[in-house]
């Protein structure tokens, strides 16, 4: 297993991207003596005897009630214990994994007042791959991700579950045969740990990284069946493009160039063609795929910040032995990358539909009916259409922007909300959709190219096709449709489609 060395405020997509496929992480040694200054600052400000929120006093509503220097460690316990109380299913331990190496990536800035000790329990988890069972529901992305951060800090105390490479354990047990101890939380250290975007930017990143894959996958997708249709790569120019200036339609045409450069299937239609343009899902590939690219980048450069940052509150400041309030743990730049996330997911999708949609109809596609040698005895394609169709419908209902919707949380004191946690987590289910769209496609496709047979299609596509006919084979008499749709989903998202086309894509890294 991988070890990522994270260094706070420089760390890229491709750390997270590696954490989330299974990489360990831990702190730069470097970040040490910040830590230690933060953990000082928070003996001396309680020197002073002043009411300071979240170490001495109340939380939230009840900041004004003063706790009795006698108390704080119980304060902190009671915060961990009395906001675990998420609902629903247990997150993916992948982004358990994410979300543990997002906050040390936050508490390694030294600006939270946490221990050293609560930082090596953290990377000892991570080292160890115990990850605390966490309930994927209940957050409204301010103040902060409080029920499942709080989830993830109770299992550091000992409390609740962990998941473990044998299976569910109670959260003591866990760490005791990790050779671990449970956490003995010190002043400020509880609500540092249970306060933060962690969650919600875990979820946000993942589907960033999925809706990345997707899009690559729809450009070889849609470049063969452009091939299927015997479309034209007019449309493709880059004197198109350039006149228009979007840096990432400019990108997507010169990839969908590239996927069918050297094409028999092409050629074989550059003359005598009687279709003056093709329909929009074949031609404006470059202007909706362009501008998933251009927003899934902008959604990028979000959560690379994010990522970075520290999101917990108050802030300590050991230089002045300050503890400042403020409301970095609201997540609406989280939730408005993730509606960004959702509305990208959702455009790969349909137009890939529309592209099946196109196929199956052969007074668009010039094909058979239904891409079936003999319709009528044969349905051939026609009701996985309909099946992508239910998913871009489902997937539509999705995309409705999270970020615009808040609802008035603890009295009224935290008055709006930024809902980036279920604006985030709903983007794993919306991409797991667009999965069996495209794959979908991939079958339809390579059967409309089968068709025309002996002419092949670029170097590039037959790789493509060669890969999706290990596993579904050219479809003459109907087939149990099911068993051929898992395989390619499969394809899909491994990302063998793209890994078969062997050609460079552009992706989300600006």
């Amino acid at each position: 297993m991988n070890e990522i060395i994270l260094h706070p405020t420089k760390a890229t997509l491709a750390d997270w991207r590696a954490i989330y496929s299974g990489a360990s992480a831990r702190l730069d040694d470097s970040t040490t003596p910040a830590i230690e200054a933060s953990a000082a600052a928070i003996d001396r400000i309680l020197a002073r005897g002043e009411p300071i929120y979240g170490i001495n006093t109340g939380f939230g509503k009840l900041a004004g009630v003063r706790v009795a220097d006698a108390d704080l460690a119980q304060l902190q316990r009671n915060i961990v214990l009395s906001h675990a109380a998420g609902v629903g299913e247990p997150m993916p331990a992948q982004i358990v994994r994410l979300m543990l190496a997002l906050k040390l990536n936050s508490l390694g800035q030294g600006a939270s007042g946490v221990r050293p000790q609560t930082i090596a329990l953290m990377e000892a988890m991570l080292a160890k791959r115990l990850y605390p069972v966490i309930p994927a529901q209940g957050s409204v992305g301010a103040s902060g991700d409080l029920a499942p951060l709080a989830h993830m800090a109770c299992a550091m105390i000992g409390v609740g579950e962990i998941i473990t490479d044998r299976g569910v354990k109670p959260a003591a047990t866990a760490l005791g045969e990790a050779g671990l101890k449970p956490l003995e939380l010190a002043p400020k250290e509880g609500l540092a740990l249970l306060n933060g975007t962690q969650f919600s930017t875990a979820y946000a990143l993942a589907g960033l990284f999925e809706a990345e894959r997707l899009y690559q996958s729809a450009l070889v997708t849609g470049a063969l069946s452009t091939e299927a249709a015997k479309g034209s790569d007019t449309p493709f120019d880059p004197r198109i493009h350039t006149l228009r200036g979007h840096r990432g339609q400019i990108e997507t045409a010169g990839a969908l160039r590239t996927l069918m450069s050297d094409s028999a299937i092409r050629a074989s239609h550059l003359a005598g063609d009687e279709r003056v343009q093709d329909p929009y899902c074949l031609r404006c590939q470059p202007q909706v795929m362009g501008a998933v690219l251009d927003m899934l980048r902008q959604a990028a450069t979000t959560l690379e910040i994010e990522a970075r940052g520290v999101s917990d509150n108050p802030l300590i400041f050991a230089d002045t032995d300050e503890a400042l309030s403020g409301g970095n743990f609201h997540a609406e730049p989280v939730a408005f990358a993730a509606d960004m996330i959702a509305i990208a997911l959702c455009e790969i999708g349909s137009i890939a539909e529309r592209r099946i949609a196109m196929l199956v109809d052969p007074a668009l596609s010039g094909l058979p009916a239904f891409l079936t040698p003999r319709p009528g005895l044969n349905s051939g394609f026609m009701i996985p259409q309909v099946t992508a169709a239910a998913l871009v419908s489902e997937n539509k209902q999705r995309a409705y922007p999270a970020s615009v919707d808040s609802i008035p949380t603890s009295a009224n004191q935290e008055d709006h909300v930024s809902m980036a946690a279920h604006g985030a987590r709903r983007l794993l289910g919306m991409a797991a959709n667009v999965d069996e769209i495209i794959a979908i496609e991939l079958l339809a496709a390579a059967q409309g190219c089968d068709f025309h047979a002996p002419l092949t299609s670029s170097p590039a596509l037959e790789r493509v096709r060669t890969r999706i006919r290990q596993d579904a084979p050219t479809l003459a008499d109907d087939p149990h449709f099911r068993p051929l749709m898992q395989a390619s989903a499969a394809i899909v998202r491994a990302g063998d489609v793209i890994r078969a086309a062997d050609v460079e894509l552009p992706g989300v890294a600006t």
